[in-house]
């Protein structure tokens, strides 16, 4: 049993400070309730602000950041995924996301593939690279970021490597819920994998932020879902997809092999690239 748990809040735009207070009062919450993974906002350390970073922030912080944000997880012996601006060696700025243990010790990290609206590919290069899958508490556990999570690739990609728990630090703004509520939820069902999508709140630099974070279970039911204010939201996985099987077991035990769709047992990708996708 994993208990996670998701951080919806507001960031203050370039207040390091001030927002990893907030992570830090968040780690403490969930871990006093027992969670084992603080799963934060994207780019909530230093604010959604995509122009005003590329401009105004020193990437020289980030190693200094990076190790806050792990002293916060070794503090309070929680895992947490934190996104920030990850600057390449060639120079190119990324959004990325990374899951580190208890002990502040990097587990997983990924480079945010889809980047929304002209402020984000004005500010960031695209990564082209694939999420990876680590396991975490005895589930493969991989990352996206936001817009990712809108393709279906991004989560089949994950998926196809075995992973059951597909992370998402996000920064949705007003007028888009139907990525919460039907996208995240499609991409758990047909994917057969758990997906929590942590949310801002808020308004940071002109943008309009409604929260909304869910928690959606691999046969695309609710397991948790916030409103739109600040909150710490909860979510225990008491079970494990077996992709290949197309079976789910559960903490009461395992579920008859065809009371579940197998979409990923079933998929026929030889016919799909004679199609040209």
């Amino acid at each position: 049993m994993v208990l996670l748990a998701l951080m919806q809040a507001n960031a203050a735009v370039l207040d390091v400070k001030a927002n990893c207070a907030a992570v830090e009062e968040a780690a403490g919450g969930a871990a006093a309730a027992g969670a084992q993974l603080l799963l934060t906002p994207e780019l909530f350390p230093v604010g959604y602000a995509p122009l005003r970073l590329r401009s105004d922030f020193d990437p020289g912080m980030l190693p200094a950041l990076r190790e806050t944000l792990a002293g916060i997880a070794r503090r309070h012996n929680i895992a947490l995924v934190y996104s920030l601006p990850a600057v390449t060696p060639s120079g190119e700025w990324h959004i990325s996301a990374t899951l580190v243990d208890a002990s502040g010790d990097e587990l997983l990290t990924y480079d945010k593939v889809h980047l929304f609206g002209p402020e984000e590919r004005a500010a960031f290069a695209p990564a082209a690279a694939a999420p990876g899958v680590v396991d975490f508490h005895g589930l493969k556990t991989a990352l996206v970021i936001c817009y990712d999570i809108e393709f279906p690739e991004s989560a089949r990609a994950a998926a196809v490597r075995g992973a059951e728990l597909l992370l998402v630090p996000t920064a949705l703004a007003g007028g888009f819920e139907a990525v919460p509520q039907v996208l995240v939820r499609a991409r758990a069902l047909e994917n057969q994998l758990t997906v929590a999508y942590a949310n801002h709140t808020g308004e940071e630099e002109g943008y309009d932020f409604r929260g909304g974070s869910i928690v959606a279970g691999a046969d695309g039911t609710v397991l948790a879902e916030a409103g739109p204010g600040h909150e710490l939201l909860f979510a225990e996985l008491g079970g494990a997809v077996h992709p290949a099987a197309g079976r789910t077991d559960d903490a009461d035990g395992a579920a008859d092999t065809d009371d579940a769709v197998a979409y990923l047992r079933d998929r026929r990708p030889d016919v799909y690239r004679s199609w040209g996708l």
